[in-house]
């Protein structure tokens, strides 16, 4: 017996489906994570935006081309927001939701709707390595509501993992690299203990540790240390901004300022010069007049961000801001433009402060990544295989690299 299991949307996604993965093998299954003929097939979707609603619908159709009478289980977001929906589909026997998905591997021969709420987190197998780095989930949910965002309405409030079990499963994986991922990862708490604890728990790790997307508020004197004193912790910050203006933050929920959000670049770089700090914009929010835009704009220069993630707002009903009126679809992709263009202008700025610099990256299929997250290219390299480099030449993304020496396995 075959298992297929396509995964659309964020990294917590992929955490799970690897999760699931693992527990398939556990009962017999050959699995794959590609689309593929199988005698049975799980869809992980996206809600975030409609935009991931219809890639996940489509998923559903691709898959069962392979093999139309094997039975799809769908979970994930966008079946927790519109059950009905995909329970509908030709094929699907089984729907359920974001959470408890530790008993999908208990109904795989049962059908209808399986929604359930958590009020714990929910632990799963220990996830099977589709990656050279591994995701590990410390949490889930969220407990912000930004207005634009329907996430937390569908994973429900924060919930967190002990600092035992994370250590436990990131000690196990073997992975050169774990990313700590998480809906909201800066409210993560076991007890006393905040995101900060959990680096210094996982130090003596042979494994270099990536945070995943972070709020502004966790950048304090006191996390930094913590990280500092951690040693084994990547310098990149995703350092989630969305608007850079104050008015659109405000109608956004997000509870800084653009001033505010500058100083926590500034604090990181006291600390970590050499950081990537990366960051998601949303582009013509309902309020956003052209004021407010350009001073986005001047944000994605003013931070010197090495990479922006842009995207044009999309409508999420059920939110707050769905109540306002959109902004036409021409000025979204206008401004988009003219982002696009600012973001691509920052990363080189960025990237050629690292010429002929040395770093230590970790290689992947197609390529790797320093500590700082700088993309890095050389055929030579083995997948898997940590080497310390030095910058060379500029290419597509980031850097040809000459390799210097292998990176010990214990670090």
């Amino acid at each position: 017996m075959k298992a297929c299991i396509l995964t659309l949307g964020c990294k917590v996604n992929e955490a799970e489906s690897d999760s699931l993965l693992a527990g398939l093998e556990a009962l017999g299954y050959e699995t794959a994570c590609t689309p593929c003929v199988a005698d049975l097939y799980i869809v992980n979707t996206c809600a975030v935006t409609a935009e991931a609603e219809r890639k996940s619908r489509q998923a559903l159709s691709r898959l069962q081309k392979f093999n139309p009478r094997a039975p799809v289980i769908v979970c994930g977001c966008a079946a927790q927001r519109d059950s009905a929906a995909f329970a509908s589909r030709e094929g699907v026997t089984l729907v359920t939701g974001t959470m408890r998905k530790d008993k999908i591997l208990q109904m795989l021969g049962e059908k209808g709707v399986f929604l359930e709420t958590e009020r714990a987190f929910c632990e799963l197998p220990a996830p099977k390595r589709t990656h050279t780095r591994q995701n590990i989930r410390i949490q889930d949910g969220c407990n912000r509501f930004c207005s634009y965002c329907i996430i937390p309405y569908l994973r429900g409030r924060s919930r967190s993992r002990s600092i035992q079990s994370v250590r436990a499963e990131a000690r196990a994986s073997g992975a050169r690299e774990i990313v700590l991922t998480g809906i909201d990862i800066t409210s993560y708490s076991d007890g006393g203990q905040d995101l900060g604890d959990l680096l210094l728990a996982l130090r003596d790790l042979p494994a270099r540790v990536r945070l995943g997307s972070l709020e502004e508020g966790i950048v304090t004197r006191e996390f930094l240390e913590k990280m500092k004193a951690a040693g084994n912790v990547c310098e990149h910050f995703h350092l989630s901004a969305q608007s850079g203006s104050d008015s659109v933050l405000a109608a956004m929920n997000r509870r800084y300022t653009r001033a505010q959000y500058l100083e926590a670049c500034a604090l990181i770089r006291s600390y970590f010069p050499d950081a990537a700090i990366t960051t998601d914009i949303i582009v013509g929010f309902p309020t956003e007049r052209e004021e407010d835009f350009l001073r986005s704009l001047s944000l994605v220069e003013e931070a010197g961000f090495a990479r922006v993630h842009a995207f044009p707002y999309s409508r999420r009903t059920g939110t707050n801001a769905a109540k306002l009126a959109d902004l036409p679809a021409s000025l979204k992709k206008e401004r988009m433009g003219r982002m696009l263009t600012a973001a691509a202008a920052a990363q080189e700025r960025w990237l050629a402060r690292f010429e002929k610099r040395t770093f230590t990256a970790l290689f992947e299929e197609d390529g790797g990544y320093t500590s700082n997250y700088i993309r890095v290219y050389a055929p030579e390299a083995k997948e898997g295989g940590m080497y310390e480099v030095r910058l060379e030449k500029r290419e597509k993304d980031g850097y040809h690299v000459a390799l210097l020496r292998p990176v010990p396995g214990d670090m």
